[in-house]
């Protein structure tokens, strides 16, 4: 492995804190932060805040709106959120790069995948052990190392520890687009691929949520005065999965459905979920034209009542020149420390797609590398934390060099 020596020092400091990276994110893992388990969440951030102080920088514990849902019931409830942890630090300098990462993790607290084990000497089983808190690590040693370094002066940095990620980042999503507006390319900790490379272009998604309402009978004497929600939302179930194919790029996955209740009562609600998935920002107006037809469909028969709730609320990440720049910078990198990187489309969606929609070069997969994510054979190898840390730093201190200046029209150039 050869790198070049003005960086050495600071990348062969990284050596030394496999042990803390460790260490730390089987603390963090072992914290439960289902997204809606507010208490934990906020166990996650009170944790990073001390992990943090080593960084310096001004930290702002920022409230996030609570989160709706529609529930079986047809009702929307609210769930209170954990707080975000922002931090920032010389918000001056003549680059600012925004990281980002989650605390929250798919696993709610009354999960049975809450505990950590080793499945060998390399890889790690646990619950959010690879989405997201390894990528913590990652992030926070590489940006200590920057730090150390004598490059640190010309970059200013802010990192936003977000609650909500794997609910959409609907909470969040402002103090994202506020960062965007203050900063000039993105940093995010998602885990990379399973086999170390990096995720490229990224689908848009959309989640729904259709209520319906018929007419209660008895479903013996009266059966003709009811009108039957669960057989109207089969039908409309039935017509939007037939969508699928229609559209190139377009993915429709009904996720969640329910309804009915006695089988000798006409039943006269039912509700359901479902997620969009697109490649094409005009791709949103089609989903949503289809919507409402097969919407007016179900509306126009006697005594039945459809409602749809939800947006698109993640945009589709294509990659832009200053993009594509920054992923050939991070190739380099990877080459002089001995990883062989590529970037790849990808159907999943991710704050990353939030920076790019507001105009923000960025790479979303910079954390550790593991695989089996969103289930409860999720796993890392430990042995990506050094060799990621090294990625990110070495890519901050080529930033702080002056290596996209030219592209992301970087004024003030200093050497």
């Amino acid at each position: 492995m050869t790198f070049e020596p003005r960086y050495a020092p600071w990348l062969e400091w990284l050596d030394s804190q496999h042990d803390c990276m460790l260490a730390r994110t089987l603390e963090l893992a072992g914290i439960n932060s289902g997204s809606l388990n507010a208490a934990g969440v906020n166990r996650v951030r009170e944790t990073l805040q001390q992990y943090c102080g080593a960084l310096g920088g001004e930290m702002e514990v920022v409230p996030v709106p609570p989160y709706t849902e529609m529930t079986e019931q047809g009702e929307q409830r609210q769930f209170a959120l954990g707080d975000a942890l922002r931090i920032r630090k010389r918000p001056d300098a003549p680059l600012q790069v925004f990281f980002c990462g989650h605390m929250d993790t798919v696993f709610a607290a009354d999960h049975a995948f809450q505990s950590i084990r080793w499945l060998d000497e390399n890889t790690l089983n646990g619950p959010g052990v690879a989405d997201l808190k390894g990528g913590l690590m990652v992030m926070l040693k590489a940006i200590e190392a920057l730090e150390r370094s004598p490059f640190s002066d010309r970059i200013g940095w802010e990192i936003l520890f977000n609650p909500d990620e794997e609910i959409g980042s609907l909470s969040s999503a402002p103090l994202i687009a506020e960062a965007a507006g203050r900063c000039d390319l993105g940093l995010i900790y998602e885990p990379c691929m399973p086999d170390g490379n990096l995720a490229g272009e990224r689908k848009g998604s959309g989640n729904f949520s259709v209520v319906v309402k018929g007419r209660a009978a008895h479903a013996g004497r009266e059966h003709q005065l009811g009108r039957n929600a669960v057989r109207a939302l089969c039908d409309f179930v039935s017509a939007l999965d037939d969508l699928n194919g229609q559209r190139e790029g377009v993915t429709i996955n009904p996720g969640f459905i329910h309804g009915g209740g006695a089988v000798n009562v006409v039943p006269d609600h039912a509700m359901f979920r479902f997620n969009i998935r697109l490649e094409k920002a005009a791709d949103e107006a089609w989903c949503l034209e289809q919507l409402d037809r097969l919407s007016a469909g179900i509306n126009s028969r006697d005594g039945i009542s459809l409602q749809l709730h939800g947006a698109f609320g993640r945009k589709p990440k294509q990659l832009t020149t200053a993009n594509l720049a920054l992923f050939q910078l991070a190739r380099d990198c990877g080459e002089q420390l001995g990883m062989a990187l590529e970037w790849k489309p990808t159907g999943g969606c991710c704050d990353g797609n939030n920076l790019a929609a507001a105009g923000v070069p960025n790479i979303d997969t910079l954390g550790v590398q593991g695989g089996k994510i969103h289930s409860s054979d999720e796993f890392m190898y430990v042995s990506s934390f050094t060799e990621r840390a090294k990625l990110s730093a070495m890519i901050l201190m080529k930033l702080a060099d002056g290596a996209l200046d030219d592209v992301l029209r970087i004024k003030g150039k200093k050497r």
